[in-house]
């Protein structure tokens, strides 16, 4: 078997770093405009007004593990632009007292909706990488009043399939 060359491993390494450099999240500038950063991103998937403030939502899915908020000031341009379903940003979710628009403002639309009969609890599904190590589901449960009731979290079911958990 023939050894690889100096330079194979070299074509190899560029293009394997340039994977990486796809993956990896982009980088804003703070006070780019908002025109700037939809020629960059595209089209949001979905778009809100927090105040005067907007946010720019950029969901990966439907069962993607990211999303992404741009914020803008009322001049139209960037103020922050972040993953927001990481573990600091869902503790910012407190029951009895955060609702359904607020919710869509901090970690925006879910990747899944379902009712509960039972419990009377309408719950909203958020997959995303728990301390960027394990595949998760943040499980958002909302009373009828579209307050929060309670926050659950656990393994992804459609990841790691040997739990044999429905999803």
């Amino acid at each position: 078997m023939k050894k690889p060359t100096l330079s194979a491993l070299f074509i190899a390494l560029v293009f394997g770093l340039g994977g990486c450099a796809l993956m990896a999240p982009t980088q804003l500038p703070p006070g780019a405009s908002e025109q700037d950063v939809i020629a960059r991103l595209g089209q949001p998937t979905h778009q809100y007004q927090a105040g005067n403030d907007e946010l720019l939502e950029y969901m990966n899915g439907p069962y993607g593990q990211t999303t992404y908020m741009a914020r803008f000031g009322p001049d139209k341009r960037l103020i922050s632009y972040q993953q927001v379903l990481n573990s600091p940003t869902f503790a910012t979710i407190v029951p009895g007292k955060t609702t359904k628009q607020d919710v869509l403002l901090t970690i925006g639309a879910p990747s899944r909706t379902v009712f509960l009969t039972l419990s009377q609890l309408e719950v909203w599904s958020y997959p995303y990488r728990e301390a960027n190590v394990w595949d998760s589901i943040m499980h958002v449960h909302f009373d009828r009043s579209g307050v929060v009731q309670r926050m659950e979290n656990g393994p992804d079911p459609r990841r790691t399939p040997d739990l044999n958990i429905p999803f």
